[in-house]
């Protein structure tokens, strides 16, 4: 019964081909060090392609007086301090650095006449610092990356699924997969191992990421190989993802519409944002703009599908075509809309994982020997609430020190160790699977779970609720146990279903294990019954497993970044 075994041996294996993995796997070409990077997805259709608004970094092509000292400051005051000054200090120095390396493989920034790189306003910004290309920044940053790893040769396997990191006495050796076409397995030997397999958004009912991505794979490939993950409670919901059609729910409506001039109302007509953020109106932040939809929807106030309004057609038709020009082809495709003339029916989405895998700021190494995370599997950067436009740099920035540091890992290694019996198990692991033949069927189990996430832990909570998920999610683990897998002629998706669907269940456990330690509101985390920010849980939430959350203190704020954190007006620019 046994599908046949490919044996690889690589000096540094990268788990996922997004912007963070390729990064990494660059970084190690361009040093000459052996490389192999693995991706379930096609790495042309990585999640990166869809991150639309743009990249940050303090160039000050369009404002001579921002620093990278003021970036650092925008960060931690956004992330609630929650976020690790190391871990901004090192994003927001490395930044330009980042960029640079990006224009050298032929990033088709937007431009100024003057030739300068363009930048515009995002967010909670101080300064314009905010380089984009149309809006398809993303897109456009992989199809770089794809290109400059192409040129250097660096193998990359798409269609593989990876179940298992190696270890044997807490030192990484390898991973563990299998392909999802044929079925055959994957044995990669390494001496060191780079996680950039995302975060864990896609266990909520309405997301922006595809239904195969972001299931919390990095949780549990770290989890089950010795580290921790920390702030799994933190999660930003985007205020606006589409309701309809059920197979694109979750669907981003870029917030370039309200950046233009976009309207929220209710089912009676209300611009209710008058109520939430008077001042700032659509242009406030995230949170607060989720914040107030949900409000809206729970108390009644909601559209027929459970949504709120968001209204362009008053704008001029040349502004729609030229400024959102996406948003207007997304919702003809989607939905037969024309938002010239129509309003769009959205409700606040799942959309990024602030919280990841434990790691330390200077190298993003892991509680494992050689085991390394980055990207959105990570944690560090965001605190409460990211920053628009950082995740991109993150990943540029973190993907050149990590390859450095696994280079250097694997170079300074005399042996590798490895553990017939961790091979057996990871083996075993998807034997069991693939002759599963319970009555219980992975796709209902994994809507069961979004339910459950969607109704206790979602951008609104409270302790009854999260403790009611909690002991719904118990049943649903149960009946994990029960399930029947059947490959068919399409492939083996249905496998990769049932290790999405462990994977999920691991990262619901641990988002709303630490929501219920986090009693208080802050940023993307609203619980009702502590409707304040309580300076005392100005800490990390680290999570090791089942019933096991620890506080992590957060390092001091240094004196020159501090003196610049200031509030930040939002008028007239583009939300996030």
């Amino acid at each position: 019964m046994h599908s046949p075994e490919h044996r690889i041996a690589t000096s540094v294996l990268v788990i996922g081909t997004g912007g963070a993995g390729l990064r990494a796997a660059i970084e190690l070409a361009e040093r000459g060090v052996d490389v192999l990077a693995v991706g379930k997805r096609p790495k042309a259709d990585a999640h990166t392609s869809l991150a639309a608004g743009g990249i940050n970094a303090a160039l000050a092509t369009m404002d001579p007086q921002d620093s990278w000292q003021q970036h650092a400051a925008d960060t931690l005051k956004e992330s609630y301090l929650l976020a690790d000054p190391r871990t901004v200090r090192i994003v927001t120095q490395g930044a330009a650095r980042g960029i640079e390396d990006l224009q050298r493989w032929g990033m088709p920034f937007a431009r100024e006449q003057d030739g300068r790189i363009s930048q515009r306003f995002f967010g909670a910004h101080t300064y314009r610092r905010t380089a984009f290309a149309g809006d398809y920044t993303g897109l456009e940053i992989q199809r770089t990356l794809i290109n400059r790893a192409a040129q250097l040769e660096v193998p990359v396997l798409d269609s593989v699924y990876i179940t298992r990191i190696l270890v044997r006495d807490n030192v990484v050796f390898g991973a563990y997969g299998f392909d999802l076409t044929d079925g055959s397995r994957y044995v990669i030997h390494a001496d060191a191992v780079i996680l950039a397999a995302g975060g864990h958004t896609r266990i909520w009912r309405r997301t922006s990421s595809r239904r195969d991505e972001n299931t919390g794979d990095s949780f549990r490939l770290a989890v089950l190989a010795g580290c921790r993950i920390r702030d799994a409670e933190l999660v930003q919901f985007h205020p606006s993802g589409l309701i309809a059609p059920e197979n694109a729910a979750g669907t981003l409506v870029s917030e370039a519409a309200r950046g233009e001039g976009g309207i929220l109302r209710n089912r009676l007509g209300e611009r209710f944002m008058s109520q939430y953020d008077p001042k700032r109106m659509e242009l406030s932040t995230r949170d607060r703009v989720s914040l107030a939809a949900y409000t809206e929807i729970k108390e009644g106030r909601g559209t027929p599908n459970g949504g709120v309004w968001l209204d362009v057609s008053h704008l001029p038709r040349e502004t729609i075509m030229t400024r959102l020009p996406r948003v207007y082809q997304t919702l003809l495709e989607l939905q037969m809309l024309d938002i010239t003339k129509e309003p769009i029916e959205i409700a606040p989405t799942a959309h990024y994982s602030m919280g990841g895998v434990w790691v330390r700021p200077e190298d993003h190494s892991t509680d494992v020997d050689g085991l390394y995370a980055i990207g959105e599997a990570a944690s560090g950067l965001h605190g409460a609430n990211r920053l628009g436009g950082n995740s991109l740099i993150e990943l540029l920035v973190f993907g050149r020190i990590v390859g450095q540091a696994a280079a250097e890992y694997s170079a300074a290694l005399d042996a590798q160790r490895r553990s017939a019996e961790a091979l057996d198990l990871a083996r075993a692991e998807v034997d069991d699977l693939l002759t599963a033949d319970g009555p219980e069927n992975v796709r209902s189990l994994q809507r069961s779970l979004r339910d459950i996430m969607t109704e206790y832990a979602g951008v609104v909570r409270d302790e009854g609720g999260l403790r009611k998920g909690l002991a719904e999610l118990a049943a649903v683990r149960a009946r994990i146990a029960d399930v029947g897998v059947h490959p068919d002629l399409a492939g083996f998706q249905d496998l990769a279903h049932a290790f999405d669907l462990k994977s999920a269940a691991l990262a619901a456990q641990a988002t709303i294990e630490t929501a219920l330690e986090r009693r208080e509101t802050r940023g993307c985390h609203n619980r009702s019954d502590y409707p304040k920010l309580d300076p005392a849980l100005r800490v990390n939430l680290v999570w090791s497993g089942p019933g096991s959350v620890e506080r992590e203190a957060i390092p001091p704020i240094p004196g020159e970044i501090k003196a610049l954190m200031r509030e930040v007006s939002t008028t007239g620019k583009l939300v996030e």
